[in-house]
């Protein structure tokens, strides 16, 4: 299940900065200046950034889900032969 996560990320990012490039080239053809492409770029890389900060929230809530697990918590035993002077 990890991996899928890990591959759906991969192609996101991709298809953000694509699609941020295809809305760039769209808006300067339209407008006929250069800031359309740079603009339509940075709303791409602002996508893929922001999918990349899901990815990372959605694995740290899985890992505190995981570390409050009773079944993987570990409890020191003391035994009282090993502190004995």
């Amino acid at each position: 299940m990890n991996s899928a996560y890990d591959l759906s990320l991969g192609i996101s990012i991709v298809v953000a900065v694509l699609l941020g490039l295809g809305i760039g080239i769209l808006l300067q053809k339209l407008s006929g200046s250069v800031w359309g492409l740079g603009v339509g770029v940075f709303w791409g890389v602002a996508a893929a950034i922001l999918n990349i900060y899901k990815a990372y929230k959605r694995t740290q809530k899985s890992l505190e889900d995981l570390a409050n697990d009773p079944k993987y918590s570990y409890h020191k035993q003391e035994d009282s032969s090993f502190n004995k002077p």
